[in-house]
């Protein structure tokens, strides 16, 4: 009886010695808007280096007073340890909030509701579309038409993305009528019936351009694919739910007389249409010019402010079939910070600007888009204009964050 007693004692008190384990610290996170509007859904990134935390980062709370934050933790060079925690946030007008954010060594089975989503397939000789997390093939190797909606896709409730896994790595866009999620059950091509249930679609033939802010290289006169390559690979490291990460990786890209390992990372955070756009590269640049900005829409009419802004609006056939599809009204904008800006010029399909960063390894352009069949969205060039020059505005003013022990 004994025996029985002590074995059931500690069979009761082991989850309290393990609890017991978990390492925990606590920090308060000053977050200010300086700007004179408010911010919706504002990002907020820490990362996990700068805490010189003593342990393992497992999980994490983020709390504004009594009420919970979701957030998520990113491990972003697959070294499988966290590098940020990411989450969202409404910020007043010339405001400060003083957040508590508790780390913990302890894994959280927490789940928060989801606002973003992606998906990268694969078809099989059956034709059945068998999710991937990342593709790597030589740079000679095409599976372009392999790759289901030929490449990842990834959505907010507002807009949806997808990225070619081919030599143009350009980025395409499926515009909704309402707000929600619809990839997963759309994969990027609705049914009949989906499209009968007012269910959105791809709204853009790119082609050979750019589309909507996919990083091109430059020969002087237009934007060139990224070729040759030894080896492309396209991966989701982020799921959700505050932000998805996609990524594009080119080893040895030959350009410029140079050999680039290159990764492009597009961020797509809850609540935006815009998308952050991160190139990387393993060394620092030398001279090498690249370029990007959005595609020249047939019959569209431009607009740029010549300081890294630049958008157009126009119509014209998303799809070959212009039987069963009709032609869609668009809205693309790009915006490249400044001091990337080297000119800003023009190509038989793109309005573009030259980027570069000499010694640097980073730069990094936003990007974002309207169809004209949303019924939150914008309805003339004219308010697409305006809604991108204060989008450029807002980017330009982020909130500031301060993290103390």
């Amino acid at each position: 009886m004994k025996n029985y007693l002590f074995i059931l004692l500690l069979g009761i008190s082991i989850p309290g010695i393990l609890k017991a384990q978990a390492k925990e610290k606590t920090y308060n996170v000053e977050v200010s808007n300086t700007w004179g509007k408010s911010k919706s859904n504002e990002p907020v990134v820490i990362k996990i280096s700068e805490l010189q935390s003593t342990f393992q980062i497992r999980s994490a709370v983020v709390m504004d007073g009594n009420k919970e934050i979701p957030s998520q933790l990113d491990d972003l060079n697959g070294d499988r340890k966290y590098d940020e925690l990411a989450f969202v946030i409404d910020m007043p007008a010339n405001s400060r909030k003083t957040l508590s954010v508790s780390f913990s060594s302890a894994k959280s089975n927490k789940v928060y509701p989801a606002r973003v989503y992606a998906e990268m397939l694969i078809s099989d000789k059956k034709g059945k579309h068998v999710p991937v997390t990342s593709v790597t093939i030589p740079g000679t190797s095409n599976i372009y038409n392999q790759m289901h909606h030929h490449g990842p896709a990834f959505e907010s409730e507002l807009v949806a993305y997808r990225l070619y896994f081919d030599k143009k790595q350009t980025v395409d866009i499926y515009g909704k009528f309402n707000k929600g999620f619809e990839i997963k059950e759309s994969q990027f091509y609705p049914t009949d019936a989906q499209l009968a249930k007012g269910f959105g679609d791809d709204v853009l033939m790119v082609g050979n351009s750019c589309g909507v802010g996919a990083l091109k290289g430059w020969d002087g006169k237009q934007a060139t694919h990224i070729e040759p390559v030894a080896t492309q690979t396209e991966r989701i490291i982020a799921y959700g739910p505050i932000r998805t990460i996609c990524e594009i990786e080119a080893n040895e890209w030959n350009y410029q007389n140079s050999d680039l390992n290159m990764i492009n990372r597009y961020t797509l955070y809850a609540g935006h249409r815009d998308v952050l756009a991160e190139t990387l590269f393993e060394e620092p640049l030398k001279d090498e010019i690249f370029c990007t900005g959005v595609q020249d829409i047939k019959g569209s009419v431009s607009y740029s402010d010549h300081k890294g802004l630049i958008g157009c609006w126009g119509r014209d056939w998303p799809v070959n079939d212009t039987v069963k599809y009709a032609k869609e009204t668009v809205g693309l904008a790009t915006y490249i910070p400044q001091k990337y800006v080297k000119s800003e010029v023009k190509d038989k399909v793109n309005y573009l600007y030259t980027v570069g960063a000499k010694g640097s390894s980073y730069f990094k352009h936003y990007l974002t888009f309207t169809s004209m069949k949303e019924t939150f969205g914008y309805k003339t060039p004219e308010a697409w204009f305006a809604y991108i020059r204060e989008w450029k505005e807002g980017l330009e003013h982020p909130v500031t964050v301060k993290v103390k022990p």
